[in-house]
C-alpha cells in the first residue's frame, strides 16, 4: 500500500482567507488638512462678506468727512497795480458766518489766484498796515471794510463782514483776465479752510 500514497495527488493549499475588515476611521493620507478649502468657508461667502464691509466703511467715510466749520461769500475785488513790483496789491471783501457748534478761532489768512498761466497764493497783509495802504492806494479803500485778523473769534452762528489785503506776483491786465480769487480762512483745530470765492 505504499504505492498508493505516492500516487495520491497532493491538495492544493486553502486560498488565503481575505482579512477581516478593519474597524477604526480610515484616514486618507493624500488629504491635506492644513489648506484654505478645508479651513475656510467658500469664497462666494468671503467675497459677499468683503463688500458688504467695504461698503458700510465707504459710507461711513463720507459721513465723517471734514467739512468747513463756516461760509460765506466773496463781496467785492479791488485791486491797484503797485508801480515798478509786476505785483497787484487786492483788497477782498467778504462775508463770513461761522456754522459750526463751537466758536470759530482765525488761525491763518491767504489768498488764492488761478490764472491762465496757474495758481498763486499769498499771505495776507497785516491788519496794522491798512492805513498805510489806503493812504498809498486810496482806491484800495472802495467797499473796504474792518480787517479780519488771525486770532479773532466767532461765535456760533455769527456772521461778519471783513476785509483783507493779499499781493499777488502778477501785472494789473493779467489779474484783470483771472479765472478766480479766493479768501482762504484757516481756523485753529480744523482740518479743512473755509474757502470764499469769486
Amino acid at each position: 500500500m505504499p504505492d498508493e500514497k505516492s500516487n495520491a495527488v497532493p491538495t492544493p493549499p486553502p486560498p488565503n482567507p481575505t482579512p477581516a475588515p478593519v474597524k477604526g476611521p480610515t484616514i486618507n493620507i493624500g488629504d491635506e488638512f492644513g489648506t484654505a478649502e478645508r479651513n475656510l468657508p467658500p469664497m462666494k461667502i468671503v467675497g459677499i462678506a468683503i463688500g458688504a464691509i467695504v461698503i458700510v466703511f465707504a459710507i461711513v467715510a463720507f459721513l465723517q468727512r471734514a467739512k468747513p466749520q463756516g461760509g460765506g461769500s466773496l463781496d467785492n475785488v479791488v485791486a491797484v497795480d503797485l508801480p515798478g513790483q509786476n505785483s497787484v496789491l487786492v483788497a477782498l471783501t467778504f462775508t463770513l458766518r461761522n456754522s459750526g457748534e463751537k466758536s470759530l478761532w482765525v488761525h491763518d489768512i491767504k489768498g488764492k489766484l488761478v490764472t491762465g498761466s496757474g495758481e498763486q497764493t499769498g499771505e495776507a497783509v497785516s491788519a496794522v498796515d491798512f492805513d498805510r495802504y489806503f493812504q498809498g492806494f486810496p482806491a484800495l479803500k472802495a467797499g473796504a471794510l474792518q480787517p479780519l485778523s488771525p486770532e479773532d473769534k466767532l461765535q456760533p452762528g455769527q456772521q461778519v463782514q471783513r476785509t483783507v489785503m493779499v499781493s499777488f506776483p502778477v501785472p494789473l491786465d493779467q489779474f484783470n483776465q483771472r479765472k478766480s480769487v479766493s479768501v482762504m480762512i484757516q481756523p485753529y483745530d480744523q482740518p479743512v479752510a473755509i474757502v470764499l470765492s469769486k
